[in-house]
């Protein structure tokens, strides 16, 4: 079996994400995510660079390779024309093939995403749907959004949109062969693929935790992963 130094090296964005790292920390002093988390790019590079194998699991497994916003503000500084960014992007890919996501709180909150706008995105054609906007899941939006929901029809009207209806304009019922090539573009990306890994590994990983797993949003599982914060950041 190939090692972890070696699996990455097969990603394209790391083959154009890491060049010839000089450790200086432009990478880190330029990343907003560094303001909000304990987070540092540079380490993670360095961690790379070593190819130490129990280094680089360990570095799947952590909740660091999720903080990055994924702004590539690191790309547009490094005297080198590294891209950490692009690094994370290819850490963040091989631990979900992994596994080692649903080690770490914000990498299990990849089956809230995958739940929430990816299953939207093949049912709906739209990464939001204002059908299955919850608002008890969002308190922040306030009451707008619930007068919104309860107005929907009229409001699509004034505003010229479609909303559940065939033909064209904003928030129009995708036709069914639209639903399908976008089906096949995530057959053929491994999108899917990827979508029933998040979705094996949580389950397995809700098991372990003794938590009740189900498919949506309604289960101890998801509500664990969505709710939880568990450390001070």
């Amino acid at each position: 079996m190939k090692n972890i130094f070696e699996m990455l090296s097969e990603d394209i964005r790391f083959i154009e994400g890491l060049n010839a790292c000089i450790n200086c920390g432009t990478c880190t002093a330029i990343c907003p995510a560094a303001g909000f988390y304990d987070y540092n790019p540079k380490t993670i590079m360095n961690i790379v660079q070593s190819r130490d194998e129990e280094q680089l699991i360990e570095l799947l497994k952590a909740d660091s390779i999720w903080y990055c916003g994924e702004c590539l503000s690191c790309k547009t500084r490094c005297p080198r024309n590294n891209t950490p960014g692009y690094v994370i992007q290819a850490l963040r890919a091989l631990s979900t093939e992994l596994g080692y996501f649903v080690e770490s709180e914000k990498g299990r909150q990849q089956l809230a995403l995958k739940r929430m706008i990816g299953d939207d995105i093949l049912k709906y054609g739209y990464c939001v749907h204002t059908d299955e906007i919850n608002t008890e899941m969002f308190p922040e939006q306030g009451p707008v959004w619930n007068w919104l929901k309860k107005n929907i029809a009229s409001l699509s009207e004034k505003f010229g949109t479609n909303y559940n209806k065939k033909g064209a304009g904003g928030m129009r019922i995708i036709s069914d062969s639209s639903l399908q090539d976008l089906k096949k573009i995530f057959d053929e990306t491994g999108a899917t693929e990827r979508f029933e890994k998040i979705e094996r590994f949580s389950k397995q990983k809700a098991s372990e935790m003794n938590l009740k797993s189900g498919e949506g949003k309604q289960n101890e599982y998801f509500k664990f992963i969505y709710d939880g914060n568990q450390k001070e950041k």
